[in-house]
């Protein structure tokens, strides 16, 4: 078995992300979770789009396996699937202003598709545009903290890890 991708770099991020993961189940102020970051972080670190699509949806599957599913998974996983593909693009480019406006266009992903969803997917909204619309003004409340908490953990993600470069510069060619 070649596990050749297994390096140090790979092993910490992989890490980061499951303790991420682990943090969804603790209590927290609703949606200000890492888990848009987490996605964020492994896109622009786990070098290989497959191993950074993986690791973060299945630390994303297996904290659901404690919080339990709901007929929007798709959705959701969808969202932060697209949210790894988006820190792919700046992998090579990790800076504090990619990094933000990853954390900004990761909140808006996950509020535009999951909001479509359940005005598409639910009887609480009538199907028209204005039933779109009522979609996602109710769930204005919940979008500042979840641009709150995607920056906030971006940052302790993306931050924590370019310490750790600086103290084991071996990650930084990993």
């Amino acid at each position: 078995m070649n596990l050749k991708f297994l390096t140090p770099k790979v092993l910490i991020v992989s890490g980061i992300i499951l303790f991420a993961a682990v943090m969804r189940l603790v209590p927290h102020y609703p949606n200000f979770t890492p888990v848009a970051a987490l996605a964020l972080f492994g896109g622009a670190h786990l070098g290989k789009r497959w191993l950074a699509l993986m690791v973060p949806l299945a630390a994303l599957f297996l904290s659901d396996l404690f919080l339990g599913f709901h007929g929007f998974m798709l959705p959701v996983y969808l969202s932060f699937a697209l949210v790894v593909l988006l820190g792919t693009l700046f992998q090579k480019n990790i800076r504090v202003l990619t990094v933000l406006g990853g954390a900004l266009a990761a909140s808006a992903l996950f509020f535009l598709i999951t909001n479509f969803a359940v005005w598409l997917g639910s009887p609480f909204y009538p199907q028209s545009f204005s039933g779109l619309m009522q979609s996602y003004i109710a769930a204005i409340p919940f979008f500042h903290t979840t641009v709150l908490g995607d920056l906030f953990y971006s940052s302790v993600f993306f931050g924590g890890y370019y310490l750790a470069e600086q103290y084991y510069p071996a990650l930084k060619r990993a």
